[in-house]
């Protein structure tokens, strides 16, 4: 299910980016860097892995990563150490992005359609509704949540059709740690990133 997220993910809607910071519409944020990260998806070409890493710088800045890895850890976030925690997040935030790269071979050419935002006055928080639709299938519903932070509003989870990006992760995250601990998880975690980063280079 995981892989299947991050693959319609790879439609570009999964991009915000801080080329867009000075926006402060959270919803015109994503709408403009996505046509952004389209365009680059077009011009990719099997193993341009240039172009991949061009996608990727795109993405990163705007994301919460600490945020995202304490909501996907739960109520274990808090027995870990600062250094653990600095390992959690250093090493999920390598999962979403290897298994995002390893996905982008899989868009083809989705249209998005965008939800009128709600936001009241003052809010620090946003959902940003997205539609992504395909011809001959049913449309896919991405909601962002997102956080205004003092430097710009960022993501700290993304809904597929019903199913949260980064809460999709806790139980199997709360399995290794009941067997392994913490570091388990971070040996884990180190072992998936090498095996989807040796796949991206075999491309």
């Amino acid at each position: 299910m995981v892989f299947r997220i991050m693959s319609v993910l790879a439609a570009g809607v999964f991009a915000v980016s801080v080329q867009a910071a000075q926006i402060t519409s959270p919803d015109a944020l994503v709408k403009s860097t996505a046509q952004h990260v389209i365009v680059l998806l077009k011009q990719a070409q099997g193993h341009d892995h240039q172009q991949r890493k061009e996608i990727l710088e795109t993405v990163e800045p705007d994301f919460d990563f600490t945020h995202m890895t304490r909501l996907a850890v739960g109520r274990y976030w808090r027995q870990a150490t600062p250094q653990q925690q600095a390992a959690l997040t250093q090493q999920f935030r390598a999962l979403l992005v290897n298994t995002y790269a390893n996905s982008l071979s899989r868009y083809r050419n989705q249209t998005i359609q965008y939800k009128p935002l709600r936001l009241e006055p003052g809010a620090d928080y946003a959902t940003v509704r997205t539609l992504v639709v395909e011809s001959g299938g049913q449309p896919i519903p991405i909601d962002y949540h997102m956080q205004k932070m003092p430097d710009g509003w960022k993501v700290y989870d993304v809904v597929v059709d019903g199913v949260s990006l980064v809460i999709n992760y806790r139980s199997s995250f709360a399995d290794e740690i009941q067997r392994s601990g913490i570091a388990g998880l971070i040996g884990v975690l180190q072992r998936k990133n090498a095996a989807l980063a040796a796949d991206e280079r075999g491309g």
